[in-house]
């Protein structure tokens, strides 16, 4: 049986941004159950959701479309403690994707599960942060519009605190966008899916 951690926590309050994204199987109920978990936890409110969006994949590992959400948290956990919420939260759906539902914190990387969602902290306050397992804000954010667009739904005024340019500027400066539609507007012939 494993114990659950005790969190140190911050001393004061952080507003943070998540991304939220899944292409298996039920992805709007992943995204769902993932929101519901993360308001069951105590040391976490869920203060904002965005819309839901239907993205277009990136990479060629990928064939289906992606459900995407942001989410605006507070939170007194510490950037890393929240990515250990993420990263069980992540484990205990494919878990329970898998039918073998457990209770507990699992270990930080899940081993030998296919991951069904994924859950990304974009910003975390106003912190810039590089480990060798955490990197914040998000290094990629700038150039995904499956991130900017739920952003500049909830907050186009936020600003990157590394670039210093609001959501509304790097959304502007995206080249190449991928296509992302509200989810249920995408037409079937718009895409693969």
């Amino acid at each position: 049986m494993t114990q659950q951690r005790k969190f140190r926590g911050n001393q004061r309050k952080v507003t943070a941004y998540l991304g939220l994204g899944s292409n298996e199987g039920d992805r709007v109920g992943f995204i769902q159950q993932a929101v519901q978990l993360l308001k069951d936890f105590n040391r976490i409110k869920v203060v904002e959701c965005s819309s839901l969006y239907e993205t277009e994949p990136i990479g060629e590992e990928y064939s289906e479309w992606f459900v995407n959400a942001v989410l605006i948290i507070e939170t007194e956990l510490s950037c890393e403690e929240l990515l250990d919420v993420l990263k069980d939260i992540e484990a205990r759906l494919s878990e329970l994707s898998r039918g073998e539902a457990t209770k507990g914190l699992r270990p930080r990387e899940p081993r030998g599960l296919t991951k069904i969602i994924d859950l990304d902290i974009l910003f975390f306050g106003n912190e810039v942060l590089e480990t060798s397992y955490l990197h914040i804000p998000h290094p990629r954010l700038h150039r995904r519009a499956f991130a900017l667009v739920p952003l500049l739904e909830i907050a186009p005024d936020l600003v990157h605190p590394s670039l210093d340019k609001s959501i509304a500027q790097l959304h502007e400066e995206l080249p190449e966008p991928e296509q992302v539609f509200l989810y249920g507007t995408r037409r079937p012939d718009e895409g693969n899916g």
